[in-house]
């Protein structure tokens, strides 16, 4: 392939490097694409214009992340009652054209958008603070019957792509199966999720008095993220953040492109 061909693209490896192996990120980003939103190619998978366009950070409540027109730091509904956690973070409201992506990701058995959505996430305000003081990131964990259908945790692989040191899958476990919660309406989803999450009880004093981060991929109610920190709340853990690739907004519904 020539390089003259297709302007801003160089088709060798970066100077006085090697190509990098078939399993690392940077072989891969090292290919031309296409992006996903606007189709330009060859690009990467998510272009700089689009996510200028679709990515800008906005003002957030500190608690639950929903977008706030006023510049305070907490939501009413946070006011009035607080989250089982301390900080919430996400990169991008939970619309077009992030639906899309994400169901790309999660539904149509693609895990390499792990890589650019966590670099979203990694740009995100607050994030990496977060994840400096962070002693264990934590995926949330899927029950083995979704797991089997899926064939990978989502989750998992965003919070490989964060900090693959300080990432454990084995802590936070997912005991109970449960109909999917965006079948369930809003009033269902808490009980829905009763005793769904545990810690593993030989694991707890890995937890205890510390700070962790629980990943997520979308908040949508945030009915799964609260019953999750509110398990790891009961195995002592000192400081919960919450960070999520997107956030559904209040009043929004299937976040489908207008």
């Amino acid at each position: 392939m020539s390089a003259r061909r297709f302007p801003g693209f160089s088709a060798a490896a970066p100077q006085g490097q090697p190509p990098p192996g078939l399993a690392s990120d940077r072989f891969w980003s090292w290919l031309p694409s296409q992006c996903a939103i606007c189709k330009a190619w060859p690009t990467r998978p998510l272009c700089e214009t689009c996510i200028a366009a679709f990515a800008q950070p906005v003002h957030r409540c500190r608690s639950c992340a929903l977008q706030l027109s006023a510049p305070v730091d907490l939501c009413g509904a946070c006011l009035r009652r607080a989250p089982p956690w301390q900080n919430a973070l996400t990169a991008v409201s939970y619309q077009w054209p992030w639906t899309e992506v994400v169901a790309q990701f999660k539904y149509r058995s693609q895990p390499g958008w792990a890589h650019s959505l966590a670099s979203l996430m990694h740009s995100a305000p607050g994030v990496d603070d977060a994840l400096a003081q962070a002693q264990w990131l934590l995926p949330m964990p899927l029950s083995p019957q979704r797991l089997a259908e899926r064939g990978f945790n989502q989750s998992l692989l965003l919070a490989r792509q964060l900090s693959p040191l300080k990432t454990r899958f084995d802590l936070l476990l997912r005991i109970r199966d449960t109909p999917a919660q965006r079948t369930l309406p809003r009033s269902e989803r808490l009980s829905n999720l009763q005793d769904a999450f545990a810690v593993d009880p030989l694991q707890a004093a890995t937890l205890r008095g510390q700070r962790v981060m629980l990943v997520d991929d979308v908040m949508t109610t945030g009915a799964s993220l609260h019953m999750a920190a509110l398990a790891l709340q009961a195995a002592g853990v000192l400081e919960i953040t919450t960070v999520v690739f997107a956030r559904t907004e209040e009043g929004a519904h299937d976040g489908q492109r207008p």
